[in-house]
């Protein structure tokens, strides 16, 4: 196989290899390790705490917001690392800086609206 097609080829190859290494090594894992189930072994287990009570729980929106907020700053550093290797080229020094100030300025109102709703209090 040689040529434009001849390099899926050798991909196909390595990911049927993959998969059948894989599918070998939990079949033989399937086949060796011994089966006992018992009521204790089938029980949910969590945190070293047996459960008690029903199994729904219910839990604050608070705690998604935060999640949210937590994934605008992962996102706001996701963009500062490549901003700081282009801010140092030659003829890109005010343009870029003009730009993070602006997307800091989207991230500051978004936070200060957060504020201001009294979303960041945790209590």
């Amino acid at each position: 196989m040689s040529g434009y097609f001849g390099s899926y080829g050798v991909v196909l190859a390595l990911f049927v290899i993959g998969v059948a290494i894989v599918a070998g090594a939990l079949s033989v894992n399937r086949l060796l390790r011994p089966h006992r189930p018992t009521p204790e072994k089938l029980l949910t287990y969590e945190c070293g705490i047996d459960p008690v009570g029903a199994d729904w729980a219910q839990s604050q929106i608070r705690y998604y917001v935060f999640t949210y907020l937590y994934v605008v700053f992962a996102v706001d550093a996701v963009f500062l690392f490549p901003w700081a290797t282009v801010f140092a080229a030659p003829g890109f020094g005010m343009t870029t800086l003009v730009e993070m100030f602006v997307f800091l300025g989207f991230i500051a109102l978004g936070i200060l609206y957060a504020w201001r709703k009294r979303v960041l209090a945790w209590t």
